[in-house]
This record gives C-alpha cells, structure tokens and sequence, in this order.
C-alpha cells in the first residue's frame, strides 16, 4: 500500500517538470522580453540547485525520517514555483527557478530511500520500475494538459503552468505524508510483535522504519551495528563523505556507469538529438515529438515486461546490457545520416530502441547504489549518484552544441559510441568487484533462525517481525533479487 501511494505521489509530483520547463525558456526570452541570458540563467540555476539539494537531502534523510524531508523538500518546490507568478523582473524569476530546483531535486533521495524502505527484497526492481514510469507519465501529463492553456503571447500565460506545478507538489507531499502515517502505525505494530517474540522492547528506527539497529531495509550492505556504540557512521562523516562513499571499487565504478550512461543519453534527449536530427539528418520538425512520445510509449508498454524478465539478473549484467544498447543506439544514429531515405525513420526508431535501455536502467542502478552505500549513509550516496547524473547531462546540450556548430558531427557521434562502449566496461568492474568482494565464513549457510531484512520492515513485510540479538553479521546478497540475510554470529 505504502509503495503504491508513493509512486502516485512521484507520478503526481512530476507534473511540474512537465508543466513548467518546456516553456520556462521561451518565457523567459520571448514573452517577458528578458533575453536569451536570463532565460539560460533560469535554466543553470535549477541545475545549480538540483546540484546543490541532491546530495544535502540525501544525507538528512539518512539522519532524519525521509518522510518529512521529501514533504519538505516538495513544499519548498511549490513555494519556489509559486513565486514565479509574481516574479516581474529578472532577479525574482531567477531566485524562484533556483527554489524550484532546490526543492524538486532534494525530494528525490528521500523519495528513494522511502522506496527501499517501502519494498520488500522481492519486489524492489519492481516499485523502481513502476516508480520511473510514473514520473515519466506525470512528466508527459504536464506538458499536456499546460500545453493546452498556456499561452505564451501574454506576459501571465505561463501562470497557470506555475500553480499546476505548485499544486501537484502539494498533492504529492500530501499523500506522502499519509503514507507516513501508515508506516508510523505499522512500526508500533511491529515493534510490539517483534517485542513480545523476544520478550523485551523492541526499539524502532525513525529513519528506516525497522525495528532495533536493522538499516537493511535499504539493502545497505554494512546494516548492523557490530561495534554497538550506535555511530557506526561518524568515522565515516570525520573522513568526508565522498570519501568514504567511493573507497570501495564498486562504487566507484557504478559512478562512472551512472556519468556514461546520464552522458550517453539522458544528456541529449532534450537538444542534442533534436539538433543532430534536425541539422545533420534533415527530420521534420515533427518527428522530433514524435520520437519523444514513441520513446515514452515503449517505457509504459515495456517496463513491467522487462522487470519481471530481468528479475533474476544481475544488476551489473543489466548495466552492461543497457551500456550496449546505448552503443547499438548510436551506430544506427551514425548509420542514418548516409541513408537519407529512411533517415527519420532510424531516428524515431532510435528513441524506442534507448527506453528499451530506459526500462532495465531505471529499476536496477538506485537499489545497487543503496547497496554499496555505507551504513547510515544510503540517503546521502543516493543523492550524490543523482547529483553526478545531474551534473553530466547539464553538460551535454553544451557539448552538442558546440560539436554540432562547428560541423564535427562525426566527433560527436564517435563520442557517444565511446561514452556508450565505456558504461560497458565500468558494469563489467562491478562485477568483477562484488564477484571478488569477502563474504562471511558462513555465508553458505541457511539456518534455521534467519531472517529477511524485509521481514522487520513494517506491514508490508511477507514474514513475521522477529527481534535479532545484539550480535549479528550481515551475509551479502547483490539486492534486490535477493534477500539480505541476518543470522546470528
């Protein structure tokens, strides 16, 4: 249930994007008459604030409950987008698109967290994969119904736009918030249960929603706290964050996937394909729309096909499978310029065959982060890996734009099928790197008194709420096709 309210809440929330930023440019430029400056000002500072949000709010919902930083994360978004209705010159529009992104963009690792703690081991790709196609639904939906009533000839036709995208914020952090509440009152009943199996109190935590010093309900690999002190994670935050979150090879490694791929594609889905296929290849203008919608029809038709053909793959597998694609993608894109006839026919082709790539991504790369997160900090690596993927692709319209102007149409092809064959490799590290990674001498074993991490996550567990002794290790199973088992030392 908890899971379902949050994935209409995400598909809700996402009407903003698409309500807002298909038109905040023209606005700007056009319709207030602002220029070109402050309308691509408007456009980096809500890069700058995804930048500067994603990683903060990750690392508050580490600290705090995830539920509250997404409520007010998504709050200060509609404040921000709000504002922009009474923003009459160039400074105000500006600090409002900065808010705007603050609030979406930190909204984002706590809505992820909530989906890890949400799901159970079994069903974690597909609450991702459902989750993704929700946004993107929310997106399209957006940009629909505000293309129908915006009108962007009057200096207040972008109004409407704006309180579309405020309100779908406040609907979404609304059905957050009770969601939360489902989940407060299933951790009262688990800790009770759980308490009465073990004949004491049982201890719950606010940030995960599990019962005693159990954080596997994220998939975190380091989930108990073997030392008992309770801050297993201060070490961590004394030797800086990012160190701590890339000092193993996998994650480093699933960093580097998540920039080639965010570079391979996500970075030029809005303006550099759109430029090579309207400069280079000589589309129609039209075929541009139509080679977005195609791409988000294959995603909804698609996404739960592929979960549950994918489901007991291995993440790193799928990684190199979606690398793949991308490099497929991109020699056909190579090939449509020397076959003029059927040019656009391989360039809408090419959007259907990238969300092919699209639905084994989105369910698979944020379960393996939090898996490699170090405990106490899966908010904070969530939205760190985001902040990098958003960091990239602000990038690529830049470098198509300038590969694109200067007529080095086959540099920038050639790059991509390099970007492309290199998310490859790094999928191929990773796994080389759990595949070598030391497992616990009993790891083999089954016994008897194991138990789910997801057992003890709150009401939408499958098994009983069971109280762990003080003394536990963690066996390491690549999640989320398989369960994190906790068994005594």
């Amino acid at each position: 249930m908890r899971a379902r309210l949050l994935i209409l809440a995400s598909a809700i929330g996402s009407l903003g994007w698409g309500a807002v930023l298909p038109y905040q440019y023209a606005y700007a430029a056009d319709t207030r008459d602002w220029g070109a400056l402050v309308a691509a000002g408007a456009s980096s500072l809500f890069s700058i604030g995804a930048l500067v949000a994603a990683p903060l709010a990750g690392r508050l919902a580490d600290r705090f409950d995830p539920v509250r930083v997404a409520v007010i994360a998504q709050l200060l978004g509609a404040a921000g987008v709000a504002s922009l209705v009474f923003a009459d010159v160039p400074a105000l529009f500006l600090a409002g698109m900065l808010v705007f992104g603050l609030g979406l963009s930190a909204a984002v690792p706590a809505k992820q967290v909530l989906a890890l703690n949400w799901s159970s081991s079994d069903d974690r790709r597909k609450v991702f994969a459902y989750k993704f196609t929700g946004e993107a639904l929310g997106m399209a939906a957006g940009a629909f119904l505000a293309g129908l009533v915006v009108d962007l000839d009057r200096a207040d036709g972008l109004d409407i736009g704006f309180m579309m995208a405020a309100g779908g914020f406040v609907l979404s952090s609304a059905i957050i918030a009770l969601a939360g509440r489902l989940t407060f009152a299933g951790r009262l009943a688990g800790g009770a249960r759980a308490a009465a199996v073990a004949g004491g109190p049982a201890s719950v935590s606010t940030a995960t929603g599990s019962i005693g010093a159990i954080d596997a309900a994220t998939g975190a690999i380091a989930a108990v706290d073997l030392d008992g002190d309770g801050h297993a994670d201060g070490a961590a935050r004394s030797r800086g964050a990012l160190r701590v979150i890339f000092a193993q090879p996998a994650m480093r490694w699933t960093a580097v996937v998540t920039i080639a791929l965010a570079l391979g594609f996500y970075a030029q889905f809005e303006s550099g394909l759109p430029a090579y296929g309207i400069t280079v290849l000589d589309v129609d203008p039209s075929a541009i729309g139509l080679a977005a919608a195609i791409n988000c029809l294959v995603i909804v038709a698609l996404q739960v096909i592929v979960v549950k053909l994918t489901a007991k793959r291995s993440a790193p597998a799928l990684l190199m499978a979606v690398g793949s694609i991308w490099v497929v993608s991109w020699l056909i894109l190579s090939a449509a310029q020397f076959s003029p006839g059927i040019a656009t026919a391989l360039f809408v082709t090419t959007y259907g065959i990238f969300a092919v790539g699209e639905t084994i991504y989105s369910p698979v790369l944020n379960p393996l982060t939090a898996q490699l997160a170090p405990k106490g900090m899966v908010g904070q690596t969530l939205g760190t890996i985001a902040a990098l993927q958003t960091a990239f692709s602000a990038a690529g319209p830049l470098v198509a734009g300038v590969l694109l102007g200067a007529g080095l149409t086959d540099v920038f092809l050639g790059m991509h099928v390099a970007v492309s064959a290199l998310a490859v490799f790094a999928a191929w590290r990773i796994k080389k790197a759990l595949d070598s990674a030391p497992m616990p001498a009993d790891a083999g074993a089954e016994p008897a008194d194991a138990v789910e991490a997801a057992d003890v996550a709150g009401p939408d567990a499958t098994g009983p709420d069971v109280a762990l002794p003080d003394a536990a290790v963690i066996v390491r199973e690549e999640p989320p096709t398989t369960p994190v088992d906790l068994v005594r030392a």
